[in-house]
């Protein structure tokens, strides 16, 4: 089937779905073009089909796919940011990394690699996972190509802080705690958001307090609104290199019911989009949405959510980089629920 693109200030974009079905051809992000057929890309999205680590419901291998396939209703203008990400750099599908579903070690290693690899040209990462194994060696691929540790604002239900599951260091649990202790986040600007339910102790969120993270709990976000949140977050983490992690079932199982690990009380698609719309500007060096199991996501609601999500993050990731080049003039950034009209 030939593919009828569109083009603009010569970056090659998504399938046109004016001229070609969205439900036809093969499933890219968005309908985006593969990495080998623009060659080099500022922006690229690849998935981790890697679920080995999961404590719970398994089936995150199957998210990056998942979340693929609803996204091809997505289009190439973001109203809520008035930028046209894939105008503004070029945008590109690299595919899946090849990890060892049989081999944690041997995973990780992998992905950090292959982020590298990724990232050589200078390129931005958004990535599907998988399970949040995967954040770990991304982390460890980002600090490096920023030169220092980074920033965290980790979106969960759940704090990943913990020691080890049946001994296990890596696992979905505990990549955040191993960052610490490696060195690769700025433990003066860490947060999680939407944290909610039942703890093992009261000595999690010690332990989560003396790593240095902040707790915005979706509690929090319901009884102070979603601009005060933002205004929080951007003073916390400043300018500093900045990663974004988003597990999916930050979001209420009313949001997003295809996840392993569900809790009650979270937060809306709306909030979570409102929230990453507010770090415009910020110094977004690469972020992941994992925990996406399709198994459990009826009417594809999980995967619609994260592939919003996904789409937000390259928005902010263009938008900043065509900002750097000069590229356009971009508004005004001013917090979630108080931007101007464009």
């Amino acid at each position: 089937m030939e593919e009828i693109r569109i083009e603009a200030d010569g970056h090659l974009g998504p399938i046109d779905s004016s001229r070609i079905p969205r439900f036809a051809g093969a499933a890219t992000f968005a309908r985006l073009p593969r990495l080998d057929q623009v060659g080099r890309a500022e922006v690229k999205v690849v998935g981790v089909p890697f679920d080995a680590g999961v404590s719970y419901r398994p089936g995150a291998r199957f998210g990056g796919n998942h979340v693929r396939e609803a996204s091809r209703l997505l289009r190439p203008y973001n109203p809520a940011l008035d930028v046209s990400p894939f105008e503004l750099v070029q945008v590109a599908d690299a595919g899946d990394m090849a990890v060892n579903p049989f081999n944690i070690n041997e995973a990780i290693e992998t992905v950090q690699q292959n982020a590298l690899e990724l990232t050589a040209d200078g390129a931005s990462l958004v990535t599907l996972g998988g399970d949040h194994t995967i954040a770990l060696p991304l982390l460890r691929a980002a600090a490096e190509r920023a030169g220092e540790p980074v920033a965290l604002l980790h979106f969960d239900a759940h704090l990943d802080t913990w020691d080890t599951y049946f001994g296990a260091e890596y696992t979905h649990g505990t990549p955040f705690r191993r960052a610490v202790e490696e060195g690769i986040l700025d433990t003066e600007a860490l947060s999680h958001v939407g944290t909610r339910g039942p703890l093992y102790g009261k000595k999690d969120l010690d332990d989560d307090r003396r790593f240095g993270f902040g707790i915005v709990t979706s509690s929090d976000v319901y009884y102070q609104g979603v601009a005060e949140i933002v205004a929080k977050l951007r003073e916390r983490i400043g300018n500093r290199p900045l990663y974004v992690s988003v597990d999916i079932d930050v979001l209420d199982p009313a949001h997003a019911p295809g996840t392993g690990t569900p809790e009650a009380g979270g937060i809306t698609s709306r909030e979570l989009l409102e929230i990453l719309r507010g770090l415009r500007g910020m110094n977004l060096v690469g972020g992941d949405v994992v925990e996406v199991a399709p198994a459990y996501d009826h009417a594809e609601i999980t995967g619609v959510a994260a592939s919003h999500v996904a789409y937000d993050l390259i928005t902010l990731m263009a938008d900043l980089r065509s900002s750097r080049t000069g590229a356009r003039t971009r508004t005004e950034t001013l917090p979630a629920g108080e931007r101007k009209d464009a």
